[in-house]
């Protein structure tokens, strides 16, 4: 039975998601987009640990996560998540707070991508970055890292003033750049 690949898209934690999955299977995977995710040389990110620490002490929802499940202004003020993460602060939605931070209010990580750098030089899977270049939490320079070290990467977009949630700011974007990279002409 032949495996068919899939273009695969990712984001934030769920770009150190899809590098470890191309890395294990680069034969299931067609073409990967990367936006402002963790990479290697950072994993995590110098910005999250103290959320790791926190975590760490068991107050991780409580300090963060719950009060702005509670407040959607404050979650959508310059310290929540929409003024570190959104370049619009505007954002993201109430029903987008609700979505991603009820469940963790319901219910620290080590470096998962050490040592996936040989696997990804070897990948030949084509890959493109798309980056915000606003972004707080990923250091621009891990746009470099991933076009130096992704096998068959196809460069490097460069979002000016863009921050980490950029891909729900700017679906249109990422629509072209994934359309660019599939090699299907834009509509």
């Amino acid at each position: 039975m032949r495996v068919i690949g899939f273009d695969l898209v990712a984001n934030d934690s769920g770009g150190a998601v899809a590098q470890l999955f191309v890395a294990q299977h680069p034969e299931r995977v067609r073409t990967l987009l990367l936006t402002n995710c963790d990479v290697e040389s950072e994993c995590p990110p110098p910005a999250v640990l103290p959320v790791i620490e926190l975590a760490r002490a068991g107050a991780y929802v409580d300090n963060w996560l719950a009060p702005w499940l509670v407040d959607k202004a404050l979650a959508r003020s310059e310290t929540g998540i929409g003024g570190m993460t959104y370049t619009h602060p505007s954002q993201p939605t109430d029903e987008a707070i609700e979505y991603y931070f009820a469940p963790l209010v319901r219910s620290a990580r080590e470096n998962s991508l050490a040592g996936i750098e040989p696997a990804l030089k070897r990948c030949r899977v084509p890959a493109r970055i798309v980056w915000g270049m606003g972004d707080t939490i990923f250091s621009p320079s891990s746009a470099d890292y991933l076009d130096r070290t992704l096998g068959n990467s196809r460069g490097v977009r460069r979002v000016p003033d863009a921050r980490l949630f950029f891909p729900e700011e700017y679906p249109g974007l990422i629509a072209k750049e994934a359309r660019q990279l599939w090699g299907v002409g834009s509509r």
